[in-house]
């Protein structure tokens, strides 16, 4: 019974590399948690400041502390879309560091928390998070329609939008849920649509080079929910 659920939380699991080093509890790191909080509380929408934090948070190991303070903060300000997506991050972030059965709990929480986020702003970001993260469940477990349905959402909004550098990413994971959901045709025409737009891009060049086995073979590794999935949103904010 415990092999089962341990397999089923390794399939389940969004990311499954070395966590952070564990030094919360030296005071500087401390310290340094405590500034970056009151940083992210002044200015609770912002992704930027909660970005910072987390990065500290991840570095420090201090998974539970920034539980505890992005319920606080959602609690605060439960208005607030981009503290409940913050929140959810939070819980991706932990992942690595937690239990077989863990691991589970802490992905279907991190999906409510992205869940909430769209509920109150279908922003690009929270969509496309929240699309992207149901690729790494197994097939079995139905989720990959669901990725496409906020997928196609999110390049609908990117095609509305500026074109931003960060905007790649849902043509890519659009495409995988289409090739998730057998719909080979669509999967190539996302990609292609995207290295129209993003003619440099290697990842899309790499889905448009392969067909059949290979291609599901790239998918699966580029899929593989043993591997970190990064939660860094710097990109954002970087110049284009």
């Amino acid at each position: 019974m415990r092999a089962a659920a341990r397999i089923l939380a390794v399939a389940l699991a969004f990311l499954a590399t070395a966590a952070g080093a564990g030094a919360e509890d030296t005071p500087e790191a401390a310290a340094q948690l405590s500034r970056l909080e009151s940083a992210v509380a002044a200015e609770p929408d912002s992704l930027q400041r909660a970005n910072d934090y987390r990065r500290a948070v991840i570095q420090a190991g201090a998974y539970d502390r920034a539980l505890d303070f992005f319920e606080k903060l959602t609690a605060d300000h439960p208005q607030s879309a981009n503290a409940w997506l913050s929140y959810g991050y939070a819980y991706v972030d932990k992942v690595p560091a937690a239990g077989a059965i863990s691991q589970v709990i802490l992905a279907n929480a991190s999906i409510l928390r992205f869940s909430k986020s769209i509920e109150l702003q279908r922003s690009w970001l929270a969509l496309y998070t929240r699309g992207n993260a149901y690729l790494y469940w197994p097939k079995i477990f139905g989720r990959a329609p669901l990725a496409v349905a906020d997928l196609e959402e999110a390049v609908a909004i990117s095609r509305k939008e500026t074109l931003r550098p960060y905007h790649v990413r849902a043509f890519i994971a659009l495409g995988d849920a289409y090739a998730k959901t057998d719909q080979p045709d669509k999967a190539r025409a996302a990609w292609q649509e995207g290295l129209r737009l993003f003619p440099n891009d290697p990842q899309l060049a790499a889905r448009l080079s392969l067909q059949g086995e290979a291609l599901d073979t790239f998918l699966s590794e580029q899929r593989d929910p043993t591997q970190r999935v990064d939660t860094d949103l710097s990109l954002l904010w970087a110049p284009s």
